[in-house]
């Protein structure tokens, strides 16, 4: 289990982490998300004794990190697939860290196969590909089989097959009874793999809910139509303020009223519907509207060039 109470970090006037309280359980998957600069790397940081706080305080599994005599059997962290010595083989790395545990050699091929890195296990660090990188980084996570698993964006520079495996793996960890925290940029991916979320924005808490609530809990309803007569649903909708959107002759996109409220004013009206299904909101909508004050960046589109620029030839 994780635990922050009250956590903050300061950088100068900065305000990088501002009285963050949370609690990640064991036996799900909580994903962290947050844009660009809200504090997600920071907060993993002090988790694992990397940055110490300015204030308040984390614990894992009950105890600071630095207070676990064997924090690779408590702990397991992915936060820079990077952080390698380049001119070391994939083995080595690992065992160097598993003779600082007295973690056995066996372990070491355990993990090797569980990642799929035996082919280029004996290889040089330096010429793995990004994908490769980050699966020594997740073997070098689990070669203490710690009770929780931090992990910084596990699955980017993997290939779908390399994702999948990911996902696969981060759920089985939970099924286990292990704390699996987990960050990714993914908005698809997070939806197939978290059951809870921890949302950050500059610093601060946004949102802290299983990720069912957290969907369901932004925009309203919406619900694709399919009628002969759209114009007088429309109408029969608009007196209500729901609003309509004509997607095709006669498909409806209809936002802010349920399925059987629409069913009753096309009956009220006698309008025939041969379609009414509700649609869900996806993660990534309900992300964006919980984040989009807390955006430190934003993108503006590119002006369009006048009519007939780039038509001149040059001289």
């Amino acid at each position: 289990m994780i635990e922050a109470a009250e956590l903050a970090k300061r950088y100068g006037s900065k305000t990088a982490v501002d009285r963050i309280s949370f609690t990640v359980k064991p036996g799900q998957v909580t994903g962290f998300l947050g844009p660009n600069g809200a504090g997600k790397s920071t907060t993993m940081r002090m988790i694992v004794g990397l940055d110490r706080p300015s204030g308040g305080d984390v614990r894992v599994n009950g105890k600071h990190y630095a207070q676990h005599a064997a924090p690779l059997r408590e702990v397991g962290a992915l936060l820079d697939a990077k952080a390698v010595h380049t001119k070391r083989s994939a083995y080595n790395h690992l065992r160097a860290m598993a003779a600082t545990h007295g973690i056995p050699n066996s372990r070491v091929k355990e993990v090797i196969d569980m990642t799929g890195l035996g082919p280029v296990a004996k290889k040089r660090v330096g010429g793995f590909s990004l994908g490769m990188g980050q699966r020594l980084g997740i073997a070098a996570a689990l070669l203490g089989d710690p009770h929780t698993v931090i992990l910084d964006e596990p699955v980017n520079g993997l290939d779908p097959e390399g994702v999948q495996w990911v996902r696969h793996l981060v759920k089985g960890l939970a099924s286990e009874g292990r704390t699996v925290f987990l960050s990714s940029h993914l908005m698809s991916e997070m939806a197939l793999t978290a059951d809870h979320l921890i949302v950050i924005g500059r610093g601060r808490i946004i949102a802290d809910a299983p990720i069912s609530e957290i969907i369901a809990g932004q925009g309203q309803s919406r619900t694709r139509v399919r009628t002969e007569n759209p114009g007088e649903l429309v109408r029969a909708l608009a007196a209500d303020g729901v609003t309509t959107q004509q997607l095709e002759p006669e498909l409806l996109e209809i936002t802010g009223a349920d399925t059987r409220r629409i069913a009753q004013a096309a009956l009220a009206n006698q309008v025939l519907v041969y379609e009414l299904t509700p649609l869900q909101a996806s993660l990534e909508e309900a992300y964006m509207q919980l984040t989009g004050d807390a955006v430190e960046y934003h993108s503006h589109d590119l002006p369009q060039a006048p009519a007939g620029a780039g038509a001149q030839g040059g001289k």
